[in-house]
């Protein structure tokens, strides 16, 4: 058997040296995944994770819309919940009117959660290296990264808001953010900036804090590695009710303005007309399938996420 024999220098000849690609990649690893950027490693997970749960959780941000804009009955009676309204829009407009607005909740989660969890990896690795963040810095680091990915994609939330209360007839996402620059200018594609970020950066402050903290208050390192989705999955839940309930407010609030951004200029005028028309249980109408829509959809992004993020050899 004829072995190669070394160079003078003592460097292995040409013919001895592994391919170029696995000195790049790594054992097991392809060449292409490790040259990709760990941040840009981030948004891929965070784009995926966001994929999968818009496209499960849809139905329940629909009911949250046409919960919070229903029309305040005459003498309070005849008051629709959240199962009224969802048979109201099966049979009205078959069920998979359930899934109206999916186009721009894609359009906007893909790219969103992938800004998100891409600037949140950004920012844990400059301030806080490997180790794991305080209560306090939890809030700061989940409120600015949703800030970020909340501004960015604005205007396609109001798109996404607008398809999901049935008052107009889009045809497409580019179509709506056409029509809606041409008549209301670039106000009317960023209405409801305010209330937006004032329900999510707290949710996502309050949610990463949550989540973060429950999660070191379980025994990881002695659980089955199997077993470690669905504990990650449970913290996101408890997380997750807490955040919404925080919110909810803010939520009614932006819904409103950027169905009606003629009528409410200012958000204290959204908030006067809310508080006159329904009173202070007003600002909690939708609470119930938003936070099953909020809290299941967190839960399953950070699941998929740090799980991906684990397979790519990251910490999340």
């Amino acid at each position: 058997m004829r072995g190669a024999l070394p160079s003078p220098s003592g460097v292995p000849s040409r013919q001895c040296r592994p391919p170029r690609s696995l000195v790049r990649g790594g054992a097991g690893m392809p060449g292409r995944e490790a040259e990709m950027h760990p941040v840009l490693k981030a948004f891929v997970c965070g784009s995926i994770s966001g994929t999968c749960s818009t496209l499960l959780f849809q139905p329940l941000d629909l009911l949250k819309t046409r919960l919070q804009t229903l029309q305040p009955a005459v003498g309070g009676s005849g008051r629709a919940g959240m199962v009224t309204v969802l048979f109201r829009v099966v049979r009205t407009e078959s069920l998979l009117g359930l899934w109206k607005g999916v186009s721009p909740s894609f359009a906007r989660c893909i790219p969103g959660v992938g800004i998100y969890f891409s600037t949140l990896y950004t920012m844990k690795q400059r301030f806080l290296g490997d180790r794991s963040p305080t209560a306090l810095e939890s809030v700061f680091l989940g409120a600015t990264a949703r800030a970020i990915s909340g501004i960015c994609m604005l205007p396609v939330t109001v798109v996404k808001t607008r398809y999901e209360s049935g008052r107009f007839g889009y045809g497409s996402v580019y179509g709506a953010l056409k029509s809606i620059y041409q008549t209301e200018g670039a106000r009317g594609m960023f209405s409801g900036l305010t209330a937006t970020l004032l329900r999510d950066a707290p949710f996502s402050g309050i949610y990463l804090m949550f989540y973060t903290q429950t999660k070191n208050l379980t025994p990881q390192d002695q659980l089955d590695p199997v077993l470690m989705p669905v504990v990650n999955f449970g913290c996101g839940i408890f997380a997750g009710i807490l955040a919404s309930l925080a919110t909810q407010p803010a939520d009614v609030i932006k819904t409103h303005m950027q169905l009606s951004p003629d009528k409410y200029r200012r958000t204290s005028q959204a908030i006067a007309f809310i508080y006159k028309d329904f009173g202070l249980v007003g600002f909690f109408r939708g609470g119930v399938p938003r936070a099953l829509r909020r809290t299941l959809m967190a839960a399953m992004a950070w699941t998929v996420y740090e799980q991906m993020m684990e397979k790519m050899g990251l910490k999340s």
